[in-house]
């Protein structure tokens, strides 16, 4: 199923100064991006695409940079860094059996080193939507929402 990801703003990346593509979204079919582009230009191209309209800015999935977060089980700590906008974390930090299959059953990547997160197409699908103060309010995940703020 097709589904356009859109928000007021869009930036393919969070760490250069670029400017932000306005009314910006992302389509996405199963794991990866298939497109780019103002909300407008992606319904046109994509009529029967379901729309999730998102408050705050989309951007890329970020990649979690320290330890991660506290919490009593492999499968929890991975869903902390999910709920921050990460769908990344680095090997050196996921350095148990138990993380990294956690990490694998929800589809995090373990990175050997940091890599600067962008959202282009054909690329894997992962998202994350920060609000004013950059606190997330939604993370795709290869193609999959498993984080919204209420």
């Amino acid at each position: 199923m097709l589904t356009i990801h859109a928000a007021a703003e869009l930036r393919y990346d969070w760490e250069t100064a670029g400017p932000p593509l306005k009314d910006g979204a992302v389509v996405v079919e199963g794991s990866r991006i298939v497109a780019v582009g103002t909300l407008a230009e992606v319904r046109e191209r994509f009529p029967t695409a379901r729309v999730r309209s998102w408050p705050g800015v989309l951007g890329p999935g970020r990649v979690h940079q320290g330890p991660l977060p506290d919490a009593p089980s492999p499968r929890e700590r991975i869903h902390e860094v999910l709920k921050s906008g990460s769908v990344a974390v680095l090997a050196e930090h996921a350095d148990s059996p138990e993380l990294r299959a956690a990490a694998a059953r929800n589809e995090v990547a373990v990175l050997p080193a940091h890599q600067l997160p962008t959202i282009r197409e054909h690329a894997r699908a992962d998202l994350a939507v920060l609000d004013e103060t950059g606190a997330c309010i939604a993370t795709v995940c290869a193609g999959r929402l498993v984080h919204r703020r209420r």
